[in-house]
């Protein structure tokens, strides 16, 4: 966090029972398997809604809301659908979108830094994005403090080395 998280906090969730960064521009559906979306009951489950892509990192979530629409039980069941017939690929994000797509509050993208972990270890660093930035994200598996161990940074790393509590300690022991 590099901004007040009272901000983000203090968005009105309105009747939303979440809200996070879209990203409407994402092809949403590199997600799921073939086999989700061959059956016509699977693939439906979109139909009506504008699913976009949000980062289960950075979410704002009405507990009274998630708990009052039992969220977890619908999250969970897709879950179970994924143990039985292997419909998404990646981790966390697919049953989320399966459940809530199209039904988030969408809050501004500075409160999501992301993907600047992403391609690091293979030497593809990404820049910032444009305009102010609240939250920095090293989503994927590039973390600054394995790139900075490494001495081969990405240029967006030098940014974590001020909260690098390991690396500040030993600086002040050594001095």
């Amino acid at each position: 966090m590099v901004d007040d998280i009272a901000k983000l906090w203090g968005v009105d969730l309105g009747v939303k029972v979440m809200a996070a960064p879209e990203y409407c521009h994402t092809n949403f559906t590199k997600y799921f398997t073939y086999a989700f979306w061959l059956d016509p009951v699977l693939a439906g489950t979109f139909q009506g809604r504008k699913p976009c892509y949000f980062n289960t990192g950075v979410m704002v979530v009405d507990v009274d809301k998630w708990r009052g629409g039992g969220y977890t039980q619908k999250v969970e069941e897709w879950m179970a659908v994924q143990k039985q017939k292997r419909i998404y690929l990646l981790g966390s994000l697919p049953p989320f979108l399966l459940v809530l797509a199209g039904n988030i509050k969408a809050v501004d993208h500075r409160w999501n830094q992301h993907g600047l972990g992403g391609d690091n270890l293979e030497g593809k660093c990404r820049s910032l994005h444009p305009g102010p930035i609240s939250l920095l994200h090293w989503s994927g598996k590039g973390k600054p403090w394995l790139k900075l161990d490494s001495r081969k940074p990405c240029t967006v790393d030098y940014l974590w080395a001020p909260y690098d509590l390991y690396r500040s300690s030993t600086l002040s022991l050594e001095e």
